[in-house]
């Protein structure tokens, strides 16, 4: 292990490391979904110019971006567990995204943007469907 890893073990370093950051299953079955309803989208874009924080999908003209959040790195109300070796680091690490996060929402929401949150977790469909709604209310595409 590297001098300056964070990881408690090898393996744990592995898990980290094999984590995605972008592209996950729940951002991909929202996409094809969205996709299949004719709403056509920028992937992992930056919606505010020098803003260094990338939005999940991003509908420009409509001015919504979405967030599929992760359960463990955002901490899901219903399925987050906290960690149980290097507390204080992952403590700190949970509120910083938290705080980056409402940071994230309200900069967006200033500059006008519609600002859609959704757990992994969560159905597919049934985020599709508020994303479709907000994206349709806005641009009263049929």
């Amino acid at each position: 292990m590297p001098d300056n890893s964070i990881a408690s073990t090898p393996a744990v370093r592995a898990s980290m490391r094999g984590n995605r950051g972008k592209d996950t299953k729940p951002e991909k079955a929202l996409r094809s979904l969205l996709f299949k309803e004719g709403l056509r989208y920028r992937v992992h874009a930056q919606p505010v110019q020098g803003l260094r924080r990338s939005v999940d999908v991003l509908f420009p003209k409509a001015r919504v971006a979405v967030f599929v959040d992760g359960c463990f790195w955002h901490v899901c109300p219903e399925h987050h567990r906290p960690a149980t070796k290097n507390t204080d680091f992952w403590r700190e690490k949970f509120a910083d995204n938290q705080r980056r996060d409402a940071e994230t929402n309200r900069i967006l929401e200033q500059a006008g943007w519609t600002v859609i949150r959704a757990w992994e977790h969560e159905a597919p469909e049934d985020v599709a469907r508020r994303v479709i709604s907000a994206v349709r209310g806005v641009t009263g595409e049929a």
